[in-house]
């Protein structure tokens, strides 16, 4: 039997032990957003080093932020083999609105083979599923690849302190490639390499008129109304096919090759279906470009909230004083954050009429990531999922960011392998959370596998 062979065998012989762990581990209410529970944070952290060292990690520590704590292991490390960086979080979002919640969200519970709980999906039952893949291979033989474990416990607040602790820890964190299981399979029985990610970047513009609102009566028709400036110059952002009026605002975007616009139109992806989830009337956006294409592989422009003057019951009949708005932009590979900042600005600037003020505060930027598909990684990847769920994997991009995949590009200079197995409907960050047990145990086996493929890779 071969040493893969008995990995999987282990894995599939200890399913009620790693069912009940994965239980205990759901069990601790690791909300990184509250402060009432930063110290569920902390046991959570402790929890998951002790486990890893159960696992067989030959370092497992947490490491103190200047938020929540980091928690780091690593097996032993052959010179001769490939080193493989593993990330992803322990913290979960918090569970309001409560009363929605068919069980309580801190008592893991199955139902019909499916585990709900804040945080089965996202993403403690994906990061429980890589550490006893590890475990596998260290109960029953020797794992063809050296990993390190980078867990994270402030994901679901912006990831505040991992950069500063990548960047102080980069010897450390040195490997030859990153894999990340925080990410959906593109639909029940589609199990999905993702290789390609949207970055972000963000300001709010601030409209300021009169020194205080104004009586209509007396002023309507005198004075420029904030509101109205603003949003004429937030209409003109886009023209009548949905594409964003900027100048150069698509100058670093790369046209989609005819095999990617294949791969899309290949899945069993239903539009219908698509637009009932949003309570949309009808779809819409830039034209020329399906569904798929224009949320994985077009950059947008959004206006995320936008606010001004009188908005209680009843009338008050004035011009407001200031007239605000927050935007932000979906961007793929290649555009700068910084450089589209600076359009955006730009084009703000020119449209903003002389009877008005208008201040601009930046906001947060990260590109967006793309591994090719004929990375040896992704392959890997692809042949794990085949042995498997014994069907290809779907190549597909998601519209979302992850930026500590920018983190180890641009920091580390290793690209990053997206292998999740979560399904797009399993209610991340809202009631009733889940994750389908088939899919946590089959997630497991091909991560093992990947293991295999990726050492097997390195010595051909």
């Amino acid at each position: 039997m071969s040493h893969a062979t008995q990995a999987l065998s282990y894995l599939k012989d200890h399913h009620a032990q790693y069912l009940e762990e994965l239980q205990a581990f759901l069990r601790l209410p690791s909300i990184s957003a509250l402060s009432d529970y930063k110290s569920a944070v902390k046991d959570t952290a402790i929890w998951l080093r002790e486990r890893l060292h159960q696992a067989g990690m030959v370092v497992s520590r947490v490491d103190e932020t200047e938020g929540n704590p980091i928690v780091y292991a690593e097996t032993d490390q052959d010179p001769t083999k490939p080193t493989i960086l593993v990330y992803g979080h322990y913290d979960v979002q918090p569970v309001d609105p409560l009363d929605q919640w068919t069980h309580p969200p801190f008592t893991p519970t199955i139902t019909d083979n499916i585990l709900y709980a804040r945080g089965a999906s996202d993403d403690k039952g994906q990061v429980y599923m890589q550490l006893i893949a590890a475990e596998a291979w260290m109960k029953t033989g020797t794992l063809p690849v050296n990993l390190k474990f980078l867990f994270e416990g402030e994901e679901e607040i912006g990831s505040i302190h991992l950069d500063d602790y990548i960047r102080s820890h980069q010897d450390q964190l040195h490997a030859d490639v990153a894999v990340i299981s925080d990410t959906p399979m593109f639909a029940d029985g589609v199990p999905a390499v993702c290789y390609g990610l949207r970055g972000l970047a963000a300001l709010e513009v601030h409209i300021e008129g009169p020194r205080q609102d104004l009586h209509s009566g007396v002023f309507g028709g005198a004075v420029a109304n904030p509101a109205h400036v603003l949003a004429q110059i937030l209409a003109s952002l886009h023209d009548s096919e949905g594409r964003v009026t900027v100048p150069g605002f698509y100058d670093a975007v790369d046209t989609l090759s005819a095999t990617e616009r294949e791969n899309f139109g290949s899945l069993p992806f239903d539009a219908t279906e698509f637009l009932a989830s949003t309570g949309s009337p009808a779809l819409y956006g830039e034209s020329g470009y399906t569904t798929l294409e224009r949320i994985w592989t077009r950059p947008t422009l959004e206006v995320n909230g936008m606010w001004s003057g009188f908005i209680g019951e009843g009338r008050k009949t004035i011009i407001p004083q200031s007239a605000h708005a927050k935007i932000s932009c979906r961007l793929v590979p290649h555009q700068d954050p910084d450089d589209i900042l600076d359009r955006v600005e730009e084009y703000l600037r020119q449209q903003c009429p002389p009877t008005v003020r208008l201040r601009i505060e930046r906001g947060e930027g990260a590109p967006g990531s793309v591994t090719p598909l004929d990375h040896p990684a992704t392959q890997a990847a692809v042949q794990a999922i085949r042995d498997i769920y014994h069907k290809e994997a779907a190549y597909i991009r998601m519209g979302g960011s992850i930026p500590v995949v920018v983190t180890f590009d641009t920091v580390l200079h290793i690209p990053t392998v997206l292998l999740g197995f979560a399904l797009p409907n399993e209610n991340f960050h809202a009631p009733n959370e889940h994750f389908h047990l088939d899919n946590f145990y089959k997630g497991a086996e091909t991560v093992a596998t990947l293991w295999h493929y990726l050492g097997e890779r390195a010595e051909s």
